[in-house]
């Protein structure tokens, strides 16, 4: 006998979008959707535009099903335009999805909180003067300063350079030699005009997922290239994953407990993904939360799903009955 749906509203599959992930997105976006349907669900695909107002209102979407990644669709923009038009949505609500998409805003909750976090510098593309050092957090911390006339970090190198607000690794570079961080920079700025110079640590990479109050498991990251950029999270074999990652069991056990925090800390709901780099004395560094984590075939929160018993549409199902919840709540 086929199982009930969880909801018989009209699912808006919503992907694609503005940003710079945007083929990501419509990869995830589509998994879900073709999935969604094959279940049953009264689902459609929708490509997230500057009409979307008006495409939500013509295909009667009751409940949005998120899928985008990146930019508007994962900062609290979208998130804000489907509060006003009452329309539930998956995952994380304005404040906790713009605090995670903004990797300045976020790290410095971490701080506040006690997590350990790699010491960084956020530079500005801006005239005018030099910001005073950020108050309020750990005194290794580097505030704000204005590209170009900004001080060298001191932190040792090698360095990464991030845009504040992209998710996949869009932008990331690793910096080796000073001579080369003010190219770096010019390149990086193309994606917005805040970015972070952070202290490079290595390490074993970890991504935990979280989804609503429990942590449902994690995996260790292996790439082949440098590190795991663009290409190797979305390039099908430069990537091996290991579950469970072999690391330090009690070492685990605490990143696992962290993720939790940090997903609670920033206000998060339905399903994230919580980064985190293990350095040689099994220091759990943290990264980021990813609010939206991908859905694509070689996404890691539908393998860690797998590895705790729930295959994708049971996965999806949940993230669906997690959204409804948030409503009724509200």
């Amino acid at each position: 006998m086929p199982k009930r749906p969880v909801t018989r509203k009209r699912i808006g599959v919503l992907m694609g979008g503005l940003s710079a992930e945007r083929d990501v997105s419509m990869r995830s976006g589509l998994a879900i959707y073709q999935t969604l349907q094959e279940a049953g669900y009264d689902a459609v695909p929708v490509d997230v535009g500057r009409d979307i107002v008006a495409v939500l209102k013509k295909e009667k979407v009751r409940l949005a099903f998120l899928a985008l990644h990146g930019g508007t669709g994962e900062n609290g923009a979208i998130q804000g335009m489907l509060d006003v038009l009452g329309v539930p949505y998956t995952g994380s609500g304005v404040l906790a999805s713009a605090l995670a998409m903004d990797k300045e805003s976020s790290k410095k909750i971490f701080a506040y909180h006690g997590f350990s976090i790699a010491p960084f510098m956020v530079v500005v593309k801006d005239k005018g003067r030099k910001k005073k050092k950020t108050e309020g957090t750990r005194p290794d911390l580097i505030g704000s300063f204005v590209f170009p006339d900004f001080p060298r970090p001191d932190f040792p190198l090698p360095w990464i350079v991030k845009p504040s607000a992209e998710g996949s690794s869009i932008g990331v570079s690793i910096v080796k030699e000073e001579s080369g961080l003010h190219d770096c920079l010019s390149r990086t700025f193309s994606f917005g005009r805040r970015l972070m110079i952070e202290k490079f640590i290595k390490g074993k990479e970890l991504h935990i997922a979280v989804l609503g109050d429990k942590v449902l498991g994690g995996v260790e990251v292996r790439p082949s290239l440098e590190f795991y950029n663009y290409e190797a999270k979305y390039k099908s074999g430069l990537t091996d994953y290991v579950m469970p990652p072999e690391v330090d069991e009690e070492a685990y056990g605490r990143t696992k407990e962290l993720a939790l925090k940090a997903h609670l800390a920033l206000g998060c709901s339905g399903a994230t993904r919580v980064d985190f780099i293990m350095d040689e004395r099994n220091e759990p560094y943290i990264l980021e939360v990813n609010t939206l984590p991908g859905m694509t075939t070689t996404s890691l929160l539908p393998k860690i799903a797998v590895s705790a018993g729930m295959d994708f549409t049971e996965l999806l199902e949940e993230i669906i009955r997690l959204a409804s919840k948030e409503k009724e709540k509200e």
